[in-house]
């Protein structure tokens, strides 16, 4: 065997040993929500299970059809997904496997949408990329929340799709639309304000509730989970249209993905040279036409080689997202952040003259300065790092100059004039 077979039959055989389980290494608050998530679920299966009717004829038939469509769209968009996974960076992540498991809890009994989602979960396993304890706990969140919207069903029962006036289309479309928000509400709060908040030292909108595009398309899912549901009551062999559109969904998310990932900076979120230098461009060129000032401020971490080099890169890194986060939240929706490279940031400030610049740099110098970013060392033990200083560097526009690259010159100028001086300070480019 060749090393790298040995290599990952090593990883195998540690993976397999229960003390090795990468469950163990989270935070105790972590730990303990996802095992009560998991016991919840598991408590709340065997109830409905018991306490829920024996599914009829039709009800089979229903299953066995929404089986037949998700294993076909999930074994027909493997690869997708496979990629999908793997550059995704560790927040949510929407799965479009809601097309079928949606449809299954607003039509069937409950213990078959519970089925269909542990078939559906199951064939997933060998796609996931994710340790077994992630993997279980979405798992467990999915059906947390199909529970969730089959008992707020149950208070509009009887409900169906078939011989509708026109009052009636309305009544039942509103009540799909309920369900279809609360199976979308019940997952995030489960998933992003409980398990996401609680892994990060200081979790931000971005991390917990996904990203705009992230919540796009998991509605659409819904939304065409919805349209699976009228179809599965009414003309079942037209979801072989939705197992293409399925199918289809799943690469033009990969797609998308890859866009975004060009953008963006994989270490903090924020985006890279390339996706700040067009949006900051575009940015700049509405100041030049409303006749408004712009700033540019580059951030430099004093001495960040000696984080890498006392405690290693795993713990530069967490540095480094740290600050990103920081940066997110001492910074307007308007403005244009990224990474400029190594342990330097850049921003872009719409309609900041350059007093607002200066109080801005030194918003963030404070902020940064706050920061107690809790990681590990090289040889894997707990460390706290803070105190850390930062030299910002400004240039304005029109006042330093009007083209995007040469404000970023200056502002890169002012910045090593500041460590020159001392560090840990904003300084202005001159004019």
């Amino acid at each position: 065997m060749n090393d790298q077979g040995e290599t990952r039959q090593s990883k195998r055989q540690i993976a397999a040993h229960p003390r090795h389980w990468a469950f163990w290494g989270q935070r105790t608050r972590l730990k303990v929500y996802l095992l009560i998530t998991e016991v919840i679920a598991v408590g709340a299966m065997i109830w409905f299970g018991l306490t829920t009717p024996a599914p009829t004829s039709d009800d089979w038939f229903r299953f066995t059809v929404l089986a037949v469509c998700a294993t076909v769209h999930i074994q027909l968009s493997r690869r997708q997904e496979e990629r999908r996974r793997s550059t995704r960076k560790p927040t949510v992540h929407i799965d479009l496997t809601g097309i079928w498991s949606f449809p299954a809890v607003v039509v069937l009994p409950i213990h078959l949408a519970l089925l269909l989602i542990v078939l559906s979960r199951t064939q997933r396993w060998f796609v996931a990329r994710r340790p077994l304890y992630r993997f279980t706990f979405s798992a467990a969140s999915m059906l947390l929340g199909a529970m969730v919207t089959y008992a707020v069903l149950m208070v509009f029962e009887p409900h169906t799709w078939t011989d509708l006036d026109v009052p009636g289309s309305f009544t039942q479309f509103g009540i799909l639309l309920i369900a279809g928000v609360v199976y979308f509400v019940s997952q995030a709060l489960v998933i992003g304000a409980g398990a996401i908040a609680l892994s990060t030292t200081t979790p931000t909108i971005r991390t917990v509730l996904g990203t705009k595009e992230d919540n796009e398309l998991e509605a659409l899912t819904i939304g065409l989970g919805m349209m699976s549901a009228i179809l599965l009551v009414n003309l079942p062999a037209a979801l072989a249209v939705m197992v293409l559109l399925s199918v289809v969904g799943n690469r033009i998310a990969e797609v998308r993905q890859l866009q975004v990932d060009v953008r963006t900076d994989p270490k903090t979120g924020l985006l890279n040279m390339r996706g700040w230098h067009e949006a900051a461009q575009r940015a700049l060129e509405r100041a030049g036409r409303a006749d408004a000032p712009a700033a540019v401020l580059m951030v430099d971490l004093d001495h960040f080689k000696s984080i890498n080099d006392t405690w290693g890169h795993p713990a530069g890194d967490d540095v480094l997202e740290r600050v990103a986060e920081a940066l997110r939240t001492e910074t307007r929706p308007s403005d244009v952040i990224g990474r400029f490279g190594g342990e330097e940031f850049v921003l872009l400030l719409p309609e900041a003259d350059s007093g607002e610049a200066v109080t801005a740099g030194e918003r963030i110098r404070r902020r940064i300065a706050e920061l107690q970013v809790s990681t590990t060392d090289k040889r894997g033990g707990p460390v706290d790092i803070s105190e850390r200083t930062t030299s910002v560097g400004i240039a304005v526009y029109p006042d330093h100059g009007r083209a995007l690259d040469e404000l970023v010159q200056l502002a890169d100028a002012a910045v090593y004039e500041a460590k020159e001086n001392g560090r840990d300070q904003v300084r202005v480019a001159a004019r």
